[in-house]
């Protein structure tokens, strides 16, 4: 699969943009992982035009992430434009490597976004989706992408007259998230229109499916029933960066990956820490990286008093007695092959 001349090599997997998850050191993890290829938090275009420093600062991203997309939402095109030609030049802006693609938001379905007509609230007014798409693609040098929905609602599942429209508009790839806005994120994701945006023979660009990815096998489902040229995983990365590594090994080789055990989850973790405190300092570092810190030992019997502990201790170096803690009192605790967690 290629975004333009960038190759992710076959069947690529993907990690989605999360706000307040896909942090810096959250995408290194990830991309040590096994991650093909990551993208910053969602970036509001008014906020970045307006030069706010937390915008700015999600811009900066490192060699190692690459390829990364800078992602940027909005509801204006004048806006749009500019926070995009600002993404474009992010290494020169903010600092760091930059930017490799520059994706679109109009996928995220939380109201604050939806509501003001951002996000998939876009999925609303479809001409002016595309209006803002090739204004964009006409104003940067980096390959310009997409991440939407289905639809906005069961009524009006647009993707497949859309996903034309928007590759006519010049992206270079568009990811699809199998759920409607008014869906959010519940049921299950519905494949099948993915599976029919590919299966269009006017569409050459390529075609990422999201949605419900939590698993190697489902990995391997998706690529084989609906064709698409990758997946992108998002909430079942959250606390488990260690699923790239499984699905790109079962992909591979036909061969489930064990699961993780306390141990090398520790030492995931406390990698993980090192990254957030290199990059944000020892409050900011510590402070942002509670959000993960617990999910990593998801399951863990008798673990209420220590999960505490871990979301709101203040000193790195506590921090990391904790976390040797946790491998001494729980390395040997089995692992349910089933369910990837911590059998009690």
């Amino acid at each position: 699969m290629k975004i333009s001349n960038i190759d992710l090599g076959e069947r690529p997997v993907l990690l989605a943009p999360m706000e307040d998850v896909t942090d810096a050191s959250f995408r290194a993890v990830c991309k040590e992982q096994g991650a093909d290829m990551v993208y910053t938090e969602f970036i509001p275009s008014d906020a970045l035009i307006r030069d706010a420093k937390k915008a700015i600062a999600k811009m900066v991203t490192s060699p190692q992430e690459a390829p990364i997309g800078i992602q940027i939402y909005g509801n204006e095109l004048g806006p749009m434009v500019d926070a995009a030609r600002m993404a474009d030049r992010a290494a020169e802006i903010a600092g760091g490597h930059g930017a490799d693609v520059i994706d679109i938001n109009f996928g995220c379905p939380v109201s604050k976004i939806a509501g003001r007509s951002a996000g998939s609230g876009m999925m609303r007014y479809p001409d002016k989706m595309v209006d803002i798409t090739r204004a964009i693609v006409d104003a940067v040098e980096k390959p310009v992408t997409v991440k939407t929905r289905l639809g906005w609602d069961d009524s009006s599942k647009i993707i497949v007259e859309l996903a034309e429209r928007l590759q006519d508009a010049g992206i270079q790839a568009l990811t699809i998230h199998g759920r409607t806005r008014c869906q959010m994120y519940k049921g299950e994701a519905d494949w099948t229109l993915i599976g029919d945006v590919k299966a269009n023979p006017r569409m050459h660009i390529p075609i990422v499916g999201n949605g419900d990815i939590n698993s190697a096998e489902g990995a391997k489902s998706a690529f084989e029933r609906y064709g698409v040229d990758g997946i992108m995983v998002g909430r079942a990365s959250f606390g488990r960066p260690w699923i790239f590594r499984e699905i790109k090994h079962y992909l591979k080789t036909g061969e489930l990956l064990p699961p993780p055990g306390v141990i090398e989850r520790v030492q995931l973790a406390k990698r993980h820490l090192e990254l957030s405190l290199s990059l944000k300092g020892p409050v900011t570092g510590v402070l942002e990286m509670r959000r993960h810190l617990s999910c990593y030992f998801k399951g863990l019997p008798n673990f209420k008093d220590t999960r505490i502990r871990l979301v709101t201790e203040k000193d790195p170096e506590v921090l990391c007695g904790l976390l040797d803690y946790i491998a001494e009192r729980w390395g040997d605790t089995p692992l349910s092959e089933e369910t990837g967690v911590y059998g009690i």
